[in-house]
């Protein structure tokens, strides 16, 4: 506690805050009720995938196969305890909010200052607030002395934005964003100043708690390829329990041996259950977030990799993200009319005419500075004013500060040897400072053309001016000095160097970008150019307000840069691009984009600068803040899609034939051809091959020189079944007619087996080296390294030569020992699926791309 207060400004009793936090709540997000574990686990046993790995897991313990048993039953572990994680992203961002709105605040309570939890600040409540302070509540400002505010986090504006005390005038509700406003908001930081607050909204019904809520309400969008892959995957196990069904059946009347029906239908099962689909997409999500966390981009859903890979388009904010948020000198321009950028040759020492405005900009700043402006006139001075700084031979002896009526800050100094005089310094809003320079009429104008040009650009502009006086002169108002004028400085903050190129990149990747940001029209304009964005037409959040969502899709056709825009239009924004067909990845880093990132299909938050609300919200993260990393997500997106259809292809593929030769004996009486064994052995081929091989191949040539895949797209398009189907008949026709020609001619059981088992194992190597790129032929894809490939593909060779020459090894899988004749016969089978289909190939290609 402090010394008492005015009887003016007594603030609440404890009495009255007590009631009013039982009545109206703590000031904190509210909590909602959670499931327990028990209810998710139920929700997720009913999934369709989980349900197929628990039925195999199932089979397998039937067949006495505990080993493939286990490995389902730890997948289907591994899905209970992913979507436990994800239920509990939503918390996470709700406590990041809390968090963020429950500082520590100094209040007046019974006429006395007390600092609190900001959990305990009660409507009505008076509260202090200087520089570094984060703002507890919304507030009402009773009192403002120079308060600024960054409100960077709710409205994307770089600039903090001044303060003034409310009157009569001002109604309850404004919204934040602008200057002059008498209202301060939950979450914002003050950077200069100080002020005196009425608490007028707390928890949920404050600004940052309308997000929250807005978050709490929004339901993550289920991946497109997880939906599609749920749907492929009950498709094929009905087809499978169908067909062994019938088999099961068929076998049965015709032959009368239901034991042996069983089995056979056992083993029909066994060969359609397409359990490497599950599998697959989770290694290539796994592996897809460790290759994309090399370029420093961290998954925080992996499904979403996948999903920027098909994105339409890219809603991006200005502040933090194409923008360094972080400001800095840009144009110094003299009384004269000599115009400096700053940018060009940074390092380059100033010119005296410009070391003097800097000078003295420095001069009228705190020397220990916390308004961004300010710090961005010590980057300039120590960058190109070798040694430049507050002398300690300096002392402050007044400061003019701003108010409402004289927007200038005026530093007097005086140098400690005792001098009579001092020195003065001030910079301001241009106009302020042309008036305290007593400027006439023609250099007005002057001033006025050139802030107006430099405003265009996107700048924050400040005047410079100077002032000697004697000590004992200092008038109780600036405006009784003769300030010089010295000059014009714009301030900005600079589009991130990678933005350029990675925006071309884009572009070419038929990637639309909006700019969506709550900074000023002009702000906006000078920074979507310098990005190389299309900035001929900026739609307001005002004029949005005005515009029904059917409008606003229209518009989002042909307008790309949005400026002065709420949380919640952002959101609306993002809804209506959805509306329209569009896969949206939206880009942020502040509170106000939390619910707008979560909205979207690939929500991508800042790394560095990014609020903890901003990450949990979103899908991915860019750790280094570079926009350019987002192209290098896209790449990979689209590499991990294709590479999973190649995958998908051959999983389709490869199980026409094993099925195929499954029915033989059922349909021809022939011997039997395979056991579960035989299949498990081929699946021990299979799932490495799928899940490792493929996800390893590199990207095809054109990746970022087509457009997304249309939004509706098919994993398992017609082309795609249509290929898989001629592959996998293809084999099934080889391989079985050696299995039929080899009884024919007499070949004993077992050693015919060997031969037709060896044949489809070549024949699925052919297979993947067909399905290693849908556009490149087969001589390219050999110039492509792949040493997953190399290895499985040794690893293979080396399993059926084992099984070939061991004898109890051949005795488990009923082989008989091969000749060199019956080898050369099965590798010759193989080169004829590979030749016969790489002729086929052009044929489907471009339809397999398209």
């Amino acid at each position: 506690m402090a010394r008492a207060l005015s009887s003016e400004l007594p603030g609440l009793d404890d009495a009255e805050a007590d009631e009013r936090l039982r009545s109206e709540g703590f000031n904190e997000l509210p909590r909602s009720g959670h499931r327990t574990p028990l209810d998710i686990a139920i929700d997720v046993l009913r999934e369709p995938m989980l349900t197929l790995l628990l039925a195999g897991g199932a089979v397998y313990l039937v067949l006495g196969d505990l080993k493939e048993a286990l490995i389902l039953i730890v997948f289907a572990g591994m899905s209970v305890t992913i979507t436990l994680v994800q239920e509990a992203r939503t918390e996470r961002v709700l406590e990041a909010l809390r968090d963020l709105t429950s500082p520590r605040a100094l209040v007046i309570r019974e006429g006395v200052k007390k600092r609190i939890a900001g959990r305990e600040v009660a409507r009505g409540d008076i509260i202090l607030l200087g520089e570094g302070d984060r703002v507890p509540a919304d507030a009402r400002l009773l009192e403002s002395r120079n308060l600024l505010a960054d409100e960077s986090l709710l409205t994307g504006e770089s600039m903090p934005v001044r303060k003034i005390v409310a009157d009569a005038t001002h109604t309850a509700g404004a919204r934040p964003g602008g200057d002059d406003l008498p209202y301060v908001y939950a979450g914002s930081l003050v950077v200069s100043g100080s002020g005196l607050g009425e608490v007028i909204a707390t928890g949920p019904r404050s600004e940052i708690g309308r997000i929250g809520q807005s978050l709490h309400q929004l339901e993550t969008e289920p991946p497109r390829l997880l939906a599609q892959t749920r749907r492929l995957v009950w498709l094929s196990a009905a087809a499978g329990g169908i067909v062994s069904t019938l088999a099961v059946v068929l076998y049965g009347l015709l032959r009368g041996g239901w034991l042996d029906a069983f089995l056979a239908g056992i083993t029909i099962g066994m060969s359609m259950l397409p359990e490497e689909f599950p599998l697959v997409l989770a290694v290539f999500m796994a592996m897809g977030a460790w290759r994309i966390s090399q370029a420093r981009v961290l998954t925080r859903r992996a499904t979403a990799i996948e999903t920027l890979g098909s994105a339409t388009v890219l809603c991006t904010d200005k502040t933090g993200t194409l923008t360094e948020n972080r400001m800095s000198v840009a144009v110094l321009r003299t009384r004269r009319g000599r115009a400096l950028h700053a940018r060009e040759k940074p390092h380059e020492p100033l010119a005296d005419e410009f070391r003097e405005m800097v000078k003295y900009g420095l001069l009228a700043s705190e020397p220990e500075p916390f308004d961004p402006m300010e710090k961005a006139f010590h980057n300039l001075a120590r960058d190109r004013m070798a040694g430049a700084s507050l002398s300690p031979h300096w002392k402050l002896v007044r400061t003019y500060g701003l108010r409402p009526e004289l927007l200038a800050v005026t530093n007097v100094w005086a140098l400690a040897d005792g001098n009579s005089n001092v020195f003065g310094a001030a910079k301001g809003a241009p106009e302020t400072i042309a008036e305290l320079c007593r400027l006439g009429p023609k250099e007005v104008s002057g001033v006025k053309e050139a802030v107006e040009t430099m405003a265009a650009d996107g700048l924050r502009v400040l005047g410079v001016a100077k002032v000697s006086c004697p000590k004992a002169a200092l008038p109780e108002s600036p405006r009784d000095l003769s300030f010089e004028f010295l000059g014009l400085v714009g301030l900005a903050d600079p589009v991130r160097p990678s933005v350029p190129a990675a925006v071309r990149q884009c572009r070419s990747a038929g990637i639309r970008i909006l700019m969506v940001t709550g900074d000023y029209p002009a702000t906006a304009i000078a920074i979507a150019r310098q990005a190389g964005l299309d900035a001929e037409e900026v739609l307001t959040g005002r004029d949005l307000e005005s515009i029904d969502d059917a409008g606003l899709m229209r518009l989002l056709r042909n307008t790309s840069t949005f400026a002065r825009t709420m949380p919640e239009q952002k959101l609306r924004i993002v809804q209506a691009l959805k509306a329209d067909g569009h896969i949206v990845a939206m880009t942020g880093d502040g509170v106000n984009d939390a619910p707008s990132l979560k909205a979207a299909n690939i929500g991508i938050a800042m790394g560095g600068r990014g609020t903890d609300v901003a990450r949990e919200a979103s899908s991915l993260v860019l750790l280094d803040d570079d926009f350019g990393s987002i192209v290098k997500a896209v790449r990979l997106g689209r590499r991990i899609y294709d590479n999973l259809r190649k995958a998908m292809g051959f999983i389709f593929a490869v199980h026409v034939p094993i099925a195929g030769l499954a029915l033989l004996r059922l349909i021809f009486g022939l011997p039997i051809i395979f056991t579960p064994i035989h299949i498990a052995f081929l699946e021990m081929i299979i799932d490495p091959v799928c899940s490792l091989a493929f996800e390893a191949e590199t990207e095809e040539k054109d990746v970022m020189d087509r457009h997304p895949r249309p939004p509706n797209d098919r994993l398992f398009s017609p082309a795609l079944i249509g290929w898989s189907l001629l592959q996998g008949t293809l084999v099934l026709v080889l391989v079985a007619g050696i299995f039929v020609s080899t009884l024919q001619i007499g070949m004993p059981e077992d050693e015919a087996r060997a031969v037709a088992f060896l044949s489809l194992v070549v024949s699925i190597v052919s297979l993947i080296l067909i399905n290693r790129s849908f556009s490149a032929s087969l001589i390219t894809a050999f110039r492509s390294p792949n040493p997953m490939l190399a290895w499985i593909v040794l690893a293979v060779a080396a399993i059926m030569t084992l099984s070939l020459s061991i004898p109890s090894l051949s005795a488990l899988f009923r082989f008989a020992p091969l000749q060199w004749d019956n080898v050369t016969l099965a590798v010759v089978t193989g080169l004829i699926a590979l030749v016969m289909l790489e002729l086929l190939k052009p044929v489907w290609s471009e339809r397999l791309r398209s």
